[in-house]
């Protein structure tokens, strides 16, 4: 008897975020350090930090921009930080590690024609060694589904069905 591979053979396309996952340095920018007894932003002194501080090490990098102490930063030195990065890091964004991995799927589904999964039976991988936010596979579904015939979650062999068109 011949062994047949009907996972191989069959429509199913399979979405594996990693796939999407950009590529490059994240760095987390604190400014904790930045701040007077780490917890007073001094406007002069903050300006005078972002003047001498050597920006050409972030080039390419994805940039977050945190405070981990419980200052109150206000929004314009955030905006000073930026104005200072976006010549050299690829992306700037306020929050945490997982903020920035979010806005990067965001943008990254938006640049994609998702009607190739017209009418097809799709699976989406669960499984990664990136950090793929939650959030992601919750915005590519709702991407798929005006789409796909089907949606399932996992592998083939062992997958959930989430969606099917009636």
């Amino acid at each position: 008897m011949e062994i047949v591979n009907r996972v191989a053979n069959s429509k199913l396309i399979t979405i594996d975020l990693e796939d999407w996952y950009q590529e490059g340095v994240r760095t987390v920018f604190d400014i904790k350090d930045w701040l007077f007894e780490g917890l007073l932003l001094r406007e002069k002194d903050f300006r005078a930090q972002v003047k001498e501080h050597d920006w050409s090490q972030y080039k390419d990098h994805f940039i977050v921009l945190t405070c981990s102490t419980d200052a109150i930063i206000p929004g314009w030195a955030y905006m000073l930080l930026t104005t200072v990065l976006s010549p050299v890091a690829r992306k700037v964004v306020i929050g945490s590690s997982k903020d920035l991995e979010e806005i990067l799927y965001q943008e990254k589904f938006e640049s994609i024609d998702f009607s190739i999964y017209q009418d097809k039976p799709v699976i989406v991988k669960g499984c990664s060694s990136k950090p793929v936010p939650d959030n992601a596979y919750i915005l590519l579904i709702q991407k798929v589904q005006p789409y796909a015939k089907s949606i399932m979650y996992g592998e083939a062999c062992s997958s959930v069905p989430l969606f099917k068109r009636k």
